[in-house]
């Protein structure tokens, strides 16, 4: 065998080793799965064994599940070559059960089988170890173990649907599984999830033991007075989990996830029957989630794409790795505060800079509460947040920028200010023993790169790196060439946003760059809705059921409306006659001249008790405009997302066409992680390619005729359409191909 070594010791106990040679970590191959099956055959048919033991050859963990690559490129299908339909979704089926068929040939194999798991276990690998009879889990702080497919479209196809619900209830099982949760440790022992906890070294030791005192080689669900905790669909409080959960998962998901309504339909159906029969229940609603376009989009840009960006996909060739030893940041407002401290928490040497003492050790202190956050909540030891802390100095003296390999500009979306600053920090960066070396990135999120850049002696080592907030959560980070930036600047600031455990995307120099160009019709279509008459209540609802993380209106709160303002005043001072008003745009600088500033003051289009709770709408908002649509019916609600949804994707078609963004994988991740862009479509360019181009294009062009130009498809969307192509085919990188 390939991926297990055996070993059968003088107790007759056969303790398997999971190792697939050639990776660092363990995933469930077609071939892993042949070497598990002839693992249970010996199992059942040879005597001399009378128990099995699970577990891992890895320092990484058990198993992080299915191999997903040799899943999608059809490795695991039947083989036979079918032609008609039928026969493809037979092949389909069948190449779905081959885990869960090996699976329960291991569980059903007459012989005590116990797992010892060390490390982490997810999807599959909990999978696994849910068919055994018996789990050790390893107590490292390290190991987790969970279903997370959801997270990328799926559902657990391994009898994960029908074994978690039988374990620990359908209500707990439903909630783990639709929220992709991991357990730690105590966590996982206290749900019922393992059996025993012990210390990494000793986990081989208790299943052994248990095998040779208790070794039931039973599954509980195969006994005959088996009942299903917290009682199946037809016990009256099991029942009540179904009709409430339905509710719940609909409310959460608003119906854009297929798997969480196939995975209801799952534990539903499977719990009423036989569990031989319930696996098969699994399987099929498995193979019809995995063939849908969100399926196929979300484990293209969840799995694929964000692996290779998060290994710098995006960095030119031929540049040498940066170390970075020291980091200098420019304006300690929360921004710049939590670029700080997300450097320091890399183990990067930290110069905080403001214009005053005062005000930069007012950034530390932001710093010293996220450290404090993160104590509380087990996530850092003290002795590590007092390291973390002693690598910061808050200063106001550029001096001691000396001998940083990157100054972080982070000031105010101000010109003047951000030409100023480029210029006193790079009279120190670029005197010391670092001036070649060194490179300067800006902050800016809307202000073009090569504008700001005219104020720098060292244009080709000037680069956007551009934050979003807040920065110790959000995982993106854009990076901006200018017209004159080097392939040496851009590498270097990609090295920097992996060292500080960030996903950073490339994308050319414009204003507003590809996120927030994209992200700005969002907020802006829903101030257009609002001038309609459209009730706010009607645009955010409409917002949330797109799949974005909150409504337009809700979103421009949580930015800051006075953010929003300034923003606005930049741009129309910097495009002159060609600035184009936005219908609403009066209205909200009204509101902040009223201190009407957003979620941060308590007071924006929705007022926010000050001792929590939940927000309520300002009724001014209503006010400022004639509500002409305070209900509306299915199609109307449809409409709306539409807009919402077409006028983002529209832009980001605009910015391939202009070179703005020029990878369809970095426009997907950059769009989830960057404003939350719809999760279920994959991304936003996903969005256009499940729609087809022909078909949005129609679509636009409809649009146009009823709401104006900004919907208007540009030329590329057009050749596009003609040709039949898609983003992935015209620009997809091989990889990126081949996943799709």
């Amino acid at each position: 065998m390939e991926n297990f070594k055996t070993d059968l010791d003088a107790d007759g106990i056969l303790l398997a080793t999971f190792d697939v040679p050639g990776k660092t970590m363990n995933t469930f191959t077609k071939g892993a799965l042949a070497d598990l099956e002839q693992i249970a055959l010996r199992a059942k048919n040879e005597a001399e064994i009378k128990g099995v033991v699970v577990t891992s050859g890895k320092t990484t963990g058990f198993c992080a599940g299915a191999d997903l690559e040799e899943m999608l490129s059809g490795a695991w299908e039947a083989e036979g070559g079918a032609q008609d339909e039928q026969s493809k979704l037979k092949a389909g089926f069948d190449g779905a059960f081959e885990m869960n068929r090996v699976y329960r040939l291991l569980e059903t194999c007459g012989k005590p089988v116990a797992i010892a798991i060390n490390g982490l276990a997810l999807g599959g690998g909990l999978e696994v170890a849910l068919a055994c009879h018996y789990r050790v889990l390893s107590n490292s702080p390290k190991t987790q173990v969970g279903l997370p497919e959801i997270k990328i479209g799926l559902f657990p196809g391994g009898g994960g649907s029908q074994r978690l619900p039988r374990l620990i209830g359908a209500q707990a099982a439903l909630m783990a599984m639709s929220e992709g949760k991991s357990f730690k440790p105590a966590e996982a022992l206290a749900a019922g999830v393992v059996d025993e906890v012990v210390d990494d070294d000793k986990v081989v030791e208790a299943a052994k033991t248990w095998i040779k005192t208790k070794g039931d080689p039973v599954a509980r669900w195969d006994k005959k007075d088996y009942k299903i905790p917290g009682g199946g669909p037809y016990h009256p409080a099991g029942a009540q989990v179904f009709i409430m959960g339905n509710a719940l998962l609909r409310k959460q998901s608003y119906g854009n996830y297929p798997a969480v309504t196939n995975l209801m339909h799952s534990v539903y159906e499977g719990l009423q029957v036989p569990f031989d029969t319930a696996i098969r229940i699994e399987t099929r609603f498995f193979s019809k989630t995995l063939a849908t376009p969100q399926a196929k989009a979300m484990i293209r840009t969840f799995f694929f794409s964000m692996q290779q960006i998060g290994k710098g996909s995006g960095r030119p060739a031929g540049v040498p790795k940066t170390e970075f030893t020291q980091v200098a940041v420019i304006g300690a407002g929360m921004m710049g505060a939590g670029i700080a401290y997300v450097s320091a928490l890399a183990g990067i040497k930290t110069v905080l800079l403001d214009r005053d003492q005062a005000s930069a050790d007012k950034g530390k202190a932001h710093c010293e509460d996220l450290v404090k956050k993160a104590v509380s909540r087990g996530k850092m030891t003290q002795e590590k947040a007092q390291g973390l802390l002693d690598l910061i100095t808050a200063t106001p003296d550029y001096a001691a920028i000396t001998g940083s390999d990157l100054v972080v500009e982070a000031v105010f979306e101000n010109t003047d200010l951000k030409e100023q600053v480029t210029k006193q920090a790079e009279a120190t960066l670029y005197a010391g023993a670092k001036a070649d070396s060194a490179i300067f990135g800006t902050n800016t999120s809307t202000i073009p790169i090569t504008l700001l850049a005219t104020a720098s002696s060292k244009p080709d080592n000037y680069i956007g790196i551009h934050f979003f907030s807040p920065v110790d959560k959000m995982m993106l980070v854009e990076i901006i060439r200018g017209e004159k930036t080097s392939d040496a600047t851009v590498a270097k600031a990609i090295d920097f946003a992996l060292k500080i455990k960030k996903t950073p995307v490339v994308v050319n120099d414009s204003r507003f760059f590809f996120a927030n160009r994209c992200f700005i019709p969002f907020t802006a279509e829903g101030m257009i809705m609002w001038s309609e008459g459209v009730a706010p209540t009607l645009i955010d609802n409409a917002g949330r059921m797109t799949g974005m993380p909150r409504g337009p209106l809700e979103m421009m709160d949580d930015v800051a409306l006075d953010l929003l303002t300034k923003i606005t005043s930049e741009t129309a001072k910097a495009m002159g006659d060609a600035y184009q008003p936005i219908p609403g745009e009066k209205e909200v600088a009204q509101m902040v001249a009223g201190g009407r500033l957003g979620r941060k003051n308590g007071k924006g289009f929705y007022d926010y008790p000050a001792a929590g709770g939940n927000k309520t709408l300002w009724q001014g908002a209503k006010d400022m405009f004639p509500v002409t649509m305070a209900e509306a019916d299915p199609a109307q609600v449809e409409e709306l997302k539409k807009r919402l949804l077409y006028t983002q994707a529209v832009t980001a078609a605009r910015c391939f066409e202009e070179g703005v963004i020029t990878d369809p994988r970095e426009a997907d991740v950059g769009s989830i992680l960057g404003w939350g862009f719809a999760p279920w479509s994959g991304g936003i360019v996903s969005l256009i390619d499940a729609i087809g181009t022909v078909k949005f294009v129609e679509e636009l062009d409809r649009m146009t005729k009823l709401y104006g130009e900004r919907f208007a498809p540009p030329k590329l969307l057009r050749e596009m359409a003609a040709k039949g192509e898609t983003f992935y085919g015209r620009f997809g990188k091989d990889k990126s191909e081949k996943a799709a």
